[in-house]
């Protein structure tokens, strides 16, 4: 059943260039799976995901390298930071089941139209988002793109399509950085293969089908709903 939910997961976030992890992490937090656990694997399922959509984002001639290095430049240090640090199961889940409503609201009023961008960022604007990104995605354990594609989008700086592909990008490779700095703490991945081979066939699926052909906004408004239900269980834990 975890199995699959988490290529669900995968097949809706692939559709729009997204690793999972806070959709993995609802998931996994409503099966009752430890939170050192779950932030690991998490990131582990984020970088096969986050990676098979980048490439298919990228084959489609939608990835704008030089949008990606504003951002990423600084998040990357700052996610293996945020990685490392300890926290209390109450305020991991206080974090985390804030970060979900986030991405519940982000899937939720998520748009499909593709938008021209209206100019770049500046780069000492790009670097400060890229830094806070990076290290709330070390600390929850997710990649970032649930608060970058948003971004990019509301301030004009990229379309739809480029908006997914500049994520799954960043999404990857703050997801790496969290994870080596999970990994300095705890020296093994528990991430069952079922999860990985669900993944792994959606996400192949769902980032072609977003590349190239089309999105779908009701199917990630009935996720969103059940990263509400994860967050509404998480801040009871934590409050």
């Amino acid at each position: 059943m975890t199995a699959a939910l988490i290529g669900l997961v995968a097949l809706l976030y692939s559709l729009v260039g997204h690793g999972g992890a806070s959709g993995y992490l609802a998931v996994m937090s409503l099966c009752g799976v430890p939170p050192a656990t779950m932030k690991i694997s998490a990131l582990a399922l984020n970088l096969l995901v986050a990676g098979v959509a980048f490439l298919n984002y990228w084959r489609a001639g939608h990835f704008d390298r030089k949008l990606f290095w504003l951002f990423a430049a600084t998040s990357i240090p700052v996610a293996y930071v945020g990685g490392r640090l300890e926290l209390s199961p109450r305020v991991y889940c206080a974090i985390l089941g804030s970060t979900l409503v986030f991405a519940a609201g982000r899937l939720w009023m998520a748009e499909a139209e593709e938008r021209e961008p209206a100019a770049s960022p500046a780069v000492p604007v790009a670097a400060a988002w890229g830094a806070a990104i990076g290290f709330v995605s070390g600390v929850v354990g997710v990649g970032g793109g649930i608060f970058l594609s948003p971004l990019l989008v509301l301030m004009g700086w990229a379309g739809a399509k480029r908006s997914s592909a500049v994520s799954a990008a960043f999404i990857w490779v703050n997801s790496a950085a969290g994870l080596a700095g999970q990994l300095s703490k705890l020296r093994e991945t528990p991430v069952p293969w079922s999860w990985v081979g669900a993944a792994a066939v959606c996400s192949v699926a769902g980032s072609w089908l977003g590349a190239r052909k089309f999105t779908a906004p009701a199917l990630r408004r009935c996720l969103s709903l059940v990263l509400v239900t994860a967050a509404f269980k998480l801040l009871k834990l934590a409050f």
